[in-house]
């Protein structure tokens, strides 16, 4: 999406006689529909003022294009300013600048870490040339008109206040800044920066490659057990983003320095595809690699089964099964037994462990316990079963109890749903989950439509499965017949005849590759994704009057998620609405995030399928 973009003639003009912060205020509203903080606008005033003094030279051709607040593919980031247009040789470039105002910062003694003032206080962020770097990678991997249309992207950060003191620019930092150049205050850098952008964009192109890269298809991001394998090798082909490389740093430094005596407990929050799974991932590839003892945990077991396959021949089973390891394992594990313990999917957390859940004391106590620093993300809006106790209260409580000093950070930056933290959002009001400014949505901003029939539903989401990443889930409201006769038909709706992921796929279902013909539940999907998800939504949620309803008496009597809950509707049966309530919302909330590029409805309910399409707004 581009909210300004320009030639470099008329950048200047709206400099000097428009008052380029209000022009662009006004285009961020038109393409978004949504205001901006005034801090915003008044960088904006602030910072552009000195790209357009770089800009005044009459070397640097007048018609390069100039675009600003470009938005990044896969994600909630916008780029500051984007320069396009060909070099000597007649190569596409575009120019990545990242402005900054800071005026000093300290030295971090971790990788890509600087500390500033930001916010009213002291922070730890990411290097400037590495937030530049960063965002080049992500148009490099996810924007067809750069992996295939042949436009380079060259990276740079301007910090315009900041005298040069030998801290920005420390040796420390010289990986990043090699590959993102860094220009500081003076006339010195400013010119150095016009050096840059004449070598990389010497002639104009009347902003056809910034329509051009606006108009790149989106490939979708990598999913994450397809690249596990690379990760395994310690390859990085997963870029951690801005506060992901922040908890990324601080994870590993709460990890390295962990011991028996001075234990850590480290709680991530985050929302679904803000990459918790990708960070987790990452912390165990280097904390493993610098000699560290630890494992992924996770309660769910699909997670744990895709990437055991996707790793088949990398490496034997019985060393890939010393890294993963089901949340019910450390019942009598010894204290400080390993030096991490990374702990995904912390929500799912159980009370007890084993099959008839008559085993130990708490899951998390026994995680803390056994590691001398764990790790947990944690969302607790993905709660979907009656048993789920994993909660940052409760973690904070049994770090307490062992003596442990807490670090907690969270997560924010969005990189599914097409990058739309605004689809979360409004999700969030329409199931009715919590109440949001989100009232409706635009189809434009992420690929979400209601169909009137499951199969018109299925046939779509089979007609987008190329790529073997679409599927098919729904809340548990039929019986699973085909696990007993495997010829019984499980999902029957009038005509609509389906079964539910096949046993022998288990939990590889959403990797297998004829699974798209069957139908998913939250065990299957839940810390995976696929690129377009339809959802089939049960009599167990419906709306009246626009007020959403759930009934627990409309899942099938085996759904084990609400096990317990007519037991305690009867002791407390307040609690037991609300809690069965949260759990139903939050199953479809879970659902409906598992597509990168879409989601797909159908409702059995013909009101509440209205109530859907109501709230959808149509790209003009």
């Amino acid at each position: 999406m581009l909210v300004y973009v320009a030639d470099k003639k008329q950048f200047l003009h709206d400099c000097d006689y428009e008052d380029i912060e209000e022009v662009i205020q006004t285009r961020f509203k038109e393409a978004t529909g949504k205001r901006v903080a005034q801090a915003e606008v008044r960088s904006w005033q602030s910072s552009l003022s000195y790209v357009a003094k770089v800009l005044r030279d009459d070397e640097i051709a007048q018609d390069i294009g100039v675009a600003v607040e470009l938005h990044i593919p896969q994600s909630s980031k916008r780029i500051d300013v984007t320069l396009s247009g060909y070099d000597a040789a007649g190569q596409k470039n575009v120019i990545v600048i990242e402005l900054k105002q800071w005026e000093k910062a300290l030295k971090s003694d971790k990788d890509g870490i600087v500390v500033t003032h930001l916010g009213g206080g002291s922070r730890e962020v990411v290097h400037p040339s590495y937030q530049a770097w960063s965002y080049a990678a992500l148009l490099e991997g996810f924007n067809e008109a750069v992996y295939s249309g042949g436009i380079q992207v060259q990276p740079c950060a301007y910090l315009h206040n900041y005298p040069r003191d030998g801290v920005i620019d420390d040796q420390h930092y010289s990986d990043y800044i090699d590959k993102a150049p860094l220009f500081l205050k003076g006339g010195t850098d400013r010119d150095r920066l016009r050096e840059f952008i004449k070598k990389h964009v010497k002639h104009g192109d009347n902003r056809a490659l910034l329509y051009e890269l606006d108009g790149g298809r989106i490939r979708p991001s990598k999913a994450l057990a397809d690249s596990l394998k690379g990760l395994m090798a310690s390859k990085p082909e997963f870029v951690l983003i801005d506060e992901q490389k922040e908890v990324f740093e601080f994870t590993l430094a709460a990890a390295t320095t962990a011991s028996p005596a001075k234990p850590k407990v480290v709680i991530i929050e985050g929302g679904p595809g803000t990459g918790k799974t990708v960070l987790a991932i990452n912390l165990l590839v280097r904390l493993t690699s610098a000699g560290l003892t630890g494992k992924y945990v996770s309660k769910n077991a699909a997670p744990r089964k895709v990437y055991e396959t996707k790793l088949v021949g990398t490496m034997t089973r019985t060393k890939f099964s010393n890294m993963f390891s089901g949340s019910g394992s450390f019942v009598d594990t010894q204290r400080d037994t390993f030096d991490f313990l990374i702990v995904d999917e912390a929500h799912r957390l159980n009370e007890k462990s084993g099959l008839y859940a008559n085993m130990g004391e708490n899951q998390i106590k026994e995680l803390i316990n056994a590691s001398k620093c764990t790790v947990f993300f944690i969302d607790e809006d993905q709660r979907v079963t009656l048993s789920d106790i994993g909660s940052r209260e409760m973690i904070e409580n049994f770090a307490k109890e062992r003596g442990a000093t807490v670090e907690r950070y969270a997560l924010a930056s969005q990189f599914r749903c097409s990058g739309s933290d605004g689809y979360l959002a409004w999700l969030d009001q329409t199931l009715g989950i919590r109440q949001t400014a989100n009232t409706e949505l635009s189809t434009q901003e992420y690929d979400f439509r209601v169909f009137d029939s499951p199969e018109a539903l299925h046939q779509a989401i089979i007609e987008k499965n190329s790529a073997n990443r679409a599927r098919v889930v729904a809340g548990y409201c039929w019986p699973w017949a085909s696990k007993k006769t495997p010829s019984a038909d499980d999902i029957v709706i009038g005509d609509y005849k389906r079964q539910w992921n096949l046993d022998q796929d288990g939990s590889l279902w959403i990797i297998a590759e004829k699974s798209v013909e069957q139908v998913g539940c939250i065990h299957t999907c839940q810390g995976l994704e696929v690129d377009y998800i339809g959802v089939i939504i049960g009599p167990d949620l419906i709306v009246r009057n626009g007020e959403v309803i759930t009934d627990p008496s409309a899942r099938d009597r085996h759904d084990k998620s609400i096990r317990g809950h007519k037991a305690l509707a009867k002791t407390d049966p307040m609690s037991a609405k609300k809690i069965t309530d949260l759990i139903i919302k939050n199953t479809y909330r879970t659902l409906m995030t598992r597509g990168m590029k879409g989601c797909y409805v159908y409702s059995t309910d013909q009101e509440t399928a209205g109530y859907f399409r109501s709230l959808l707004v149509q790209p003009t």
